[in-house]
């Protein structure tokens, strides 16, 4: 029996982030091919792709940046579009833009008697402009999340690490189990 039980969650253990990485893979194609209803399978998820790809080079010459300066003008000032859009576009380059933002990964004192510390990234070095002239800003993501907290310390409570950013990340989002 308990041999049974062993191998049982040996198992489970290998089957449940195979099974549930396609199922995410597999979810993600369908919705995103679903966008473009063709007949071929596939061919919606193609277009939207090389759209994305095709977008992202204009974007990098002088009409391109014009139109998306302009485009920008449009979602920044309405009002509620504003928010969404902003809160969008800083996600994605905080991880993949140019202006990248989770890229000074930090141990953060957060507990001087007791030596404890949270795992995050530095987003704002320089705080004069909230009245905090010697605090940074620092991004604590959470565990199995993508949610997480920003909070304010002390420069002196900041610990630079010398390590990639990607591991740091992965290392917290998995509750410290990953060793990427």
């Amino acid at each position: 029996m308990n041999w049974l039980v062993k191998n049982f969650l040996r198992g489970l253990v290998i089957v449940v982030p195979i099974a549930v990485t396609i199922y995410i893979l597999y979810e993600a194609f369908i919705k995103l091919n679903s966008l473009l209803v063709l007949p071929t399978p596939g061919l919606g998820l193609l277009i939207l792709l090389g759209g994305t790809i095709v977008i992202g080079a204009l974007g990098g010459n002088i009409v391109g940046r014009s139109v998306l300066r302009l485009t920008e003008a449009v979602f920044t000032r309405a009002p509620v579009v504003r928010i969404i859009y902003a809160a969008i576009k800083d996600l994605l380059e905080a991880f993949v833009g140019d202006k990248k933002r989770f890229d000074k990964p930090v141990a953060v004192l957060l507990s001087p008697w007791a030596d404890v510390r949270a795992l995050g990234f530095v987003t704002q070095d320089d705080l004069a402009f909230l009245s905090l002239p010697g605090d940074v800003a620092v991004y604590l993501p959470f565990s199995y999340s993508m949610a997480g907290a920003l909070v304010v310390v002390p420069r002196e409570h900041v610990e630079r690490l010398d390590a990639d950013s990607a591991s740091i990340m992965a290392l917290v989002v998995s509750g410290g189990v990953s060793r990427v």
